[in-house]
């Protein structure tokens, strides 16, 4: 049975722990509403290789105290075509390295001074500006709370800790062996898995650790497996994902493997130079040299892997083939956090789906096809699915250049599924259309079109493509009146019967609403552009 004192104890130290993870939550939430927006741009713009994108992901982590929300940066840049595979890996790499600033925080600040009264002050301060500011004050006030909440929840845990003196000590623990040291790491991933937070669990080691109850050698081996965890956390937070967000999370878990085999096998060599510095430079300073060990390995890992950063890709793309369906690769729930790159990702979606359309019309209306048919049930799941990931955005008109960037790509899902229908159940419209002589300029004039739009579209010259859409549907409506009288005509001399007559007006109209609907997708694709400011 476990007396009261001891039950007490677990609790305050539990409770630190909560209080801790709240206030990484709010600061977080607050730092992210502040500047996210224009941290994302600065990344983006200095992300030209895995070098600087090593760069950009450290500092980025660094500001908003997430590495979660750097990568979700960064999946939705690769969904949207923004970056390659290549340079994002670049910036997870950095990543990892902006997560040790908490532990720093924690090392310097949360041991050396008793911040756990002096901080309240600025909870209420910052509690105060949440209630009563407003927009970027508010977010100001909620990460000013959040920091202080910080220190609260450290020196709860202190308190805590400091009653586990004869209730956990290095000796129960696993001794300082190799067997000894994975063990460790095992139960450091565990903490991870179950707090989601890897700085929690630094966090709480480095108070342990601060207590006596672990000693460096034990802290260090808990560290590296608190730093697995994450990548553990990534790849639950993947399963059913798109390629990309896939991608990302083995990323994670091959990297930060990598990364805590350095590790491991640096611990023994650190604790060496600690002691042939000065024999009780380690004891008087372990909570330093814990976070000094933990940001010098990543930044090590970091260092070896960036020269071989595309092979490492390279590696990644066979572990995670692309799907059958490459429509919706650029689609997955985790990006609906950040509604701009939901959106990149929507767009690059409706584009691929919109080509592949107009490939498959051109097979159908020209007797030398340049394009494959697709398969149209697999184009319709993929309609399916860009429209339900286009249902869960949610946005107000107050949101200026993102609510347009929505209304335009919903635009673009009608037409495409309209579109979409031309093919599925008209193509023998198609058909008699090719084989009507009267028709023959209307329907190269139509094929050279599609040829160009999907030249101008995979080339980024979206106004040439709604020019070249609008001309071509306005050609097509002026011709049908005279084309219809004159089939008219044709039927009442005898020249074609009745339902030879049906069948060329029935083609004439294919080809007006075909190039109506390819006509209206180009010009809402064009505002979807500039909606998101590319």
């Amino acid at each position: 049975m476990v007396d009261s004192s001891t039950l007490l104890i677990i609790v305050t130290a539990c409770g630190g722990l909560g209080i801790f993870l709240l206030g990484l939550i709010i600061m977080t939430n607050g730092l992210q509403s502040i500047a996210g927006d224009a941290l994302r741009r600065a990344m983006l713009r200095f992300t030209k290789s895995p070098y600087s994108g090593a760069a950009s992901g450290a500092f980025m982590t660094t500001m908003l105290q997430s590495s979660s929300a750097t990568t979700v940066a960064a999946v939705g840049f690769v969904g949207a075509g923004i970056l390659t595979f290549s340079q994002s890996l670049g910036i997870i790499f950095g990543a990892n390295i902006g997560s040790t600033v908490t532990g720093w925080l924690v090392a310097l600040f949360g041991f050396k001074f008793n911040l756990g009264t002096l901080v309240l002050p600025f909870i209420f301060f910052g509690a105060i500006l949440k209630l009563f500011a407003k927009d970027r004050l508010a977010s100001v006030g909620f990460s000013i709370a959040g920091f202080g909440l910080i220190f609260v929840g450290i020196a709860m845990m202190q308190e805590g800790v400091s009653g586990f003196e004869n209730i956990i000590t290095p000796d129960i623990l696993p001794q300082d062996s190799i067997v000894g040291r994975l063990q460790l790491i095992a139960i450091g991933i565990l903490v991870t898995m179950i707090t989601q937070a890897s700085s929690a669990g630094v966090a709480a080691t480095l108070t342990l650790l601060y207590a006596g109850a672990v000693n460096f050698e034990q802290a260090a081996a808990l560290v590296i497996g608190m730093d697995i965890g994450t990548s553990v956390t990534a790849v639950l937070a993947t399963i059913g994902g798109n390629l990309n967000a896939r991608r990302t999370g083995y990323s994670h878990v091959v990297y930060n493997l990598f990364s805590a085999s350095i590790a491991f096998i640096l611990i023994t060599p650190y604790v060496l130079f600690w002691e042939y510095m000065k024999p009780d430079a380690l004891a008087q300073n372990s909570e330093i040299a814990l976070v000094a060990f933990h940001t010098s390995f990543n930044i090590l890992a970091v260092f070896i892997i960036l020269p071989f950063t595309n092979q490492f890709a390279d590696f990644i793309k066979k572990i995670v083939k692309e799907k059958k369906n490459i429509f919706i690769n650029s689609l997955d729930d985790i990006l609906l956090k950040e509604p701009r790159l939901a959106l990149n990702g929507l767009l690059q979606s409706v584009n691929k789906e919109f080509i592949a359309i107009l490939g498959h019309i051109n097979t159908i209306i020209h007797d030398n096809p340049t394009s494959a048919r697709m398969d149209i049930k697999k184009l319709q799941n993929a309609l399916d699915e860009t429209h339900s990931f286009a249902d869960k955005i949610h946005l107000h008109y107050k949101d200026g250049a993102d609510w347009d960037y929505l209304v335009s790509i919903i635009h673009i899902l009608d037409h495409l599924q309209r579109l979409h229908e031309r093919c599925e159940e008209e193509e023998d419209r198609a058909v008699a259309a090719r084989k009507t002589k009267e028709l023959d300029d209307i329907v190269k004039l139509l094929s050279k079109t599609i040829v160009d739009i999907i030249h101008y579209n995979e080339t980024n010259q979206w106004h040439k493509a709604k020019q070249s859409s609008k001309k071509v549907a306005s050609l097509i409506h002026k011709k049908m009146h005279n084309y219809r009288k004159e089939t008219a005509n044709k039927i009442a001399r005898g020249e074609i019967d009745v339902p030879e007559g049906s069948d060329r007006l029935e083609a004439i109209r294919w080809l007006r609403r075909v190039s109506i609907h390819i006509h209206r997708i180009n010009h809402h694709l064009n505002n979807a552009i500039l909606a998101s400011g590319k």
